[in-house]
């Protein structure tokens, strides 16, 4: 019920490239190889950028401003 969609992974290989395909054959499965283990690699890290706030915290900030709107405008009204 709550589960998450994963990405589709695909195994793209160029129908026409410049190198013969001989040659491209021999080297292409170890560069692929070394490019999809850079890649899951690379994909696993979270990367986080300076400066932002969580969407937890902003969910926080939003219910405190309503709580404290609420009680001002039943206080002063």
């Amino acid at each position: 019920m709550f589960k998450q969609r994963t990405h589709k992974n695909f195994n793209y290989k160029p129908r026409f490239s410049k190198e013969n395909h001989k040659e491209s054959s021999l080297s292409d499965d170890s560069d692929s190889k070394d490019f999809v283990s850079k890649w899951k690699q690379s994909k696993s890290t979270k990367v986080t950028s300076r400066g932002a706030i969580s969407m937890k915290i902003l969910i926080l900030i939003l219910m405190l401003l309503l709580i404290c709107m609420y009680l001002l405008e039943t206080k002063f009204v």
